[in-house]
């Protein structure tokens, strides 16, 4: 009898022997405008790589994205920041900064958190449904905005400013970390009383080549906000996750110390060997699998020949990897089914 997948994801993160190495294709809703039936059969022959999606989730009338056709939306964000959306389901970038004057800054007040004020009766509901969550198998996992600290202060006041606040201005980074670190410990807390199992950050670090401040400013200023935050998880025997994209190699070790349990490195920028021989075995790795070159643009052997490697040197019996991938277009139907193949075939490597 196969594990659940909450009882595979303790047992992958605490090294202690999972069934299998555990994945998370995360298809954008760009794909399935783009792709539509032809993507929705690929997903349909893959239910262990797929498990949770149903014929007729998505109404692809309705839906359409090209990569020529600018969609211009604009939206303000809780704490007054201006996004703007160039494409349909895809990202956006901040346009528009609050504190992009700090002079402003005592007059200016950042969101109340949305974190729900449940009564007694409603928190003993809440605590319920989890249990039963888990009680089925699932796992009961809570993911922090996108940005919950170094990119909210680039939100907050423009990346050039908040690039001089680490340089110069250290009393700036400071006011703004002490503002969201207030904002998010809520989220904390809150979780923790749930009983949630998992908290996954996310605080992108890293540019293709190299950590965007250095590895001693991320020492002194985001490494204490870190362990602050994560610190009431781990007491409550919460595993913490930390998302980070770009070439964050020389900081891996730091969000370990800081309380991350699992790393969530990109494979290519960090180098497969690298992260090998720096962090295997001592955190567990949510390995972020190349979507810039061989997803889209390479064959099905290129595709089969990197996630037979990746599970070769990241694997162990013991556990220790996640695979998780994000799929945008021009990742064509055919190499996601390559990769839903190359998943189920090496993905018990290390268990067979």
């Amino acid at each position: 009898m196969m594990m659940s997948d909450r009882e595979n994801f303790f047992r992958t993160v605490k090294f202690l022997h999972p069934d299998c190495v555990r994945s998370n294709m995360i298809i954008s809703d760009a794909m399935w405008a783009c792709y539509k039936t032809d993507l929705e059969r690929v997903v349909l022959r893959h239910p262990t790589v797929f498990p949770h999606y149903k014929t007729g989730t998505y109404d692809f009338s309705k839906m359409n994205f090209s990569f020529d056709t600018p969609d211009n939306n604009y939206k303000t964000d809780p704490w007054g920041c201006m996004w703007h959306y160039p494409l349909r389901y895809m990202d956006g970038v901040v346009v528009s900064h609050p504190l992009s004057d700090m002079d402003t800054f005592d007059a200016y007040v950042p969101p109340e958190s949305p974190v729900p004020d449940l009564t007694e009766e409603e928190w003993a509901a809440e605590i319920k449904s989890v249990n039963e969550q888990k009680a089925n198998g699932s796992l009961a996992a809570t993911y922090i905005d996108h940005g919950f600290m170094f990119l909210r202060h680039t939100y907050l006041r423009g990346f050039d400013n908040a690039m001089e606040d680490y340089a110069l201005h250290p009393e700036n980074v400071e006011k703004i970390y002490a503002m969201a670190e207030k904002y998010y410990m809520k989220f904390v807390q809150f979780h923790i009383k749930r009983g949630t199992d998992f908290v996954m950050f996310a605080d992108d670090l890293g540019t293709q080549t190299a950590t965007i401040i250095s590895p001693e400013m991320f020492r002194r200023y985001l490494k204490p906000a870190y362990a602050r935050l994560m610190g009431p998880c781990k007491k409550a025997g919460i595993i913490v996750g930390l998302h980070s994209d770009g070439k964050t190699l020389d900081i891996l070790e730091d969000q370990v110390a800081a309380g991350v349990d699992v790393v969530n490195p990109q494979d290519f920028c960090n180098g497969i060997d690298e992260l090998a021989r720096r962090i295997k075995g001592k955190a567990c790795i949510q390995l972020d699998i190349d979507r810039q070159t061989v997803l889209p643009y390479g064959t099905p052997k290129d595709i089969d020949d990197l996630i037979r490697e990746e599970i070769e040197k990241l694997g162990a019996p013991e556990g220790g990897l996640i695979l998780v991938c994000g799929l945008y277009p021009p990742t064509p139907p055919e190499n996601v089914e390559a990769l839903a193949i190359a998943i189920e075939k090496y993905r018990t490597m290390w268990t067979e």
